[in-house]
């Protein structure tokens, strides 16, 4: 009963990251006007909240197996919720900035220690715990812009952040009679390699970031400079993780054929989730004429259909294995993605024409089915492999995923930017993603099978 209250406490507070994620960008504007800032400045309120997240959740997951589950877990969520409080009571943009390094700091942390928590609960029953605990996110995903919406209409923005400090307390007040102090591995922190790899990401994520704007020779020498500080951190990493006696990232996993192929799967399902994600309502509006409320809601449906998709397959993943639920959720995706590309108008089912709205909800149901299908299944995959490290494969994860969709969106924005006619972009853009998610079928033959149970 104690590993239920537990389960459902750990992922309030992931809960409760997702919804502040979404809330603040609801904010935005606000934030923006009420400390007079430039768009390109207010800009980094959210973008260094993905930045640090991305680093995080790949150094924390390694200090978690070092340090163990538990300390990890209450120091995550409480720097999450002292950043929270700065936050709120920041006084100009530049505090509310750092203040958001420091909740991503420990919000990015949380996920990869949740699934090393998981792991040592549901030992046997892994993959449908891990399989379930990824609907909680989406659904913050959902309710996140509402709160959002209602708190800035009622309070203001600061409130927001106020949400998490009572909320968060609540969760971790139980969790820490509750959370069993596991064994910790022992070693040292690599700092040296943390360095390295935070240097890296940054410098590669920004310069990504920077590509659509560099219309000027000073705009791509900025972006080189980048990428070269980028591959130059690299290859320091690499130098170094060779040596280390508790690497950052361990190299020999990913030299394994079944966790390097995962990898490769990852960078293309992040480049198709999260790419085009962020271009639907872009899309749904220049394309199809629709309202912003409208294109809210084709999100809401994707949101709908992975979520609901996560559960029944979470349910189901000792029977089905991980190969047929990666195949299959990776062909839904592709064709959602490439039908959406041909920009289909017109359509009628026995008779009955469908407005543009229902077309677009259909395809991003699919969409989010095929999302809900492949994501479980592609993290259990690793995780079997090595589940004594769960949470530091777990970040790794999120690394190449959020590393794809850091590639593709630039590429995309390049397309709109350049192509005469918008809807000529989308249409190159989508058809040419929803082809290339195909080629991840390949990667799907060389990773990790489970032996399903005979029935």
């Amino acid at each position: 009963m104690t590993a239920y209250i537990v389960y459902i406490l750990i992922h309030l507070i992931i809960l409760l990251t997702s919804i502040s994620s979404n809330a603040v960008s609801v904010a935005f504007p606000e934030i923006t006007s009420s400390f007079n800032a430039s768009l390109v400045l207010a800009g980094w309120v959210i973008s260094i909240y993905q930045l640090v997240a991305v680093c995080t959740s790949v150094i924390i997951g390694s200090i978690c197996d070092i340090l163990g589950r538990k300390t990890v877990f209450l120091v995550c969520t409480g720097l999450f919720i002292l950043g929270s409080i700065l936050c709120a009571i920041a006084p100009n943009i530049q505090i509310l900035i750092v203040s958001r390094f420091i909740q991503s700091f420990g919000g990015g942390g949380i996920v990869p220690v949740v699934v090393g928590i998981i792991v040592d609960l549901f030992p046997r029953s892994r993959q449908k715990a891990i399989g379930l605990s990824v609907s909680f996110f989406t659904i913050g995903g959902i309710i996140g812009p509402n709160i959002g919406a209602a708190l800035l209409t009622a309070f203001g923005w600061r409130s927001i952040f106020w949400l998490n400090v009572p909320s968060g307390i609540l969760a971790c007040i139980p969790l820490f009679f509750l959370l069993k102090t596991d064994k910790r591995k022992g070693g040292h922190v690599n700092l040296q390699g943390t360095v390295y790899l935070t240097g890296m990401i940054f410098a590669i994520m920004i310069g990504l970031s920077q590509i659509g704007d560099a219309v000027t020779h000073n705009g791509w020498l900025y972006v080189i400079i980048l990428f070269a500080i980028g591959i130059l951190f690299l290859l320091l990493l690499i130098r170094h993780e060779t040596k280390a006696k508790e690497p950052v990232i361990d190299l020999e996993l990913l030299k394994r054929k079944p966790f390097a192929a995962a990898d490769f799967y990852n960078i293309i399902y992040g480049a198709c989730v999260f790419g085009v994600s962020s271009f639907i309502p872009l899309f749904a509006i220049s394309v199809y004429g629709m309202s912003e409320l409208q294109s809210s809601l084709v999100l809401s449906v994707r949101s709908i259909g992975m979520i609901l998709a996560t559960i029944a397959s979470s349910f189901f993943a000792l029977r089905w294995g991980y190969r047929r639920p990666l195949l299959a959720g990776t062909l839904l995706i592709s064709i959602s993605i490439f039908i959406m590309g041909l920009e289909p108008h017109n359509l009628s089912i026995l008779g009955n024409d469908l407005s543009p709205l229902i077309v677009l909800c259909i395809l991003n149901l699919v969409f989010g089915i095929g999302m809900g299908v492949s994501t479980p299944a592609s993290s259990n995959c690793c995780i079997d492999l090595l589940p004594e490290k769960a949470a530091s494969i777990t970040g790794v994860i999120g690394m190449f995923r959020m590393g794809g969709g850091a590639v593709c969106i630039p590429i995309i924005t390049l397309f709109l930017q350049y192509m005469d006619n918008i809807s000529t972009g989308f249409q190159v853009t989508l058809i040419g993603i929803g082809i290339v998610a195909l080629a991840t079928i390949p990667f799907i033959f060389i990773m990790h099978e489970r032996n399903r149970d005979k029935l």
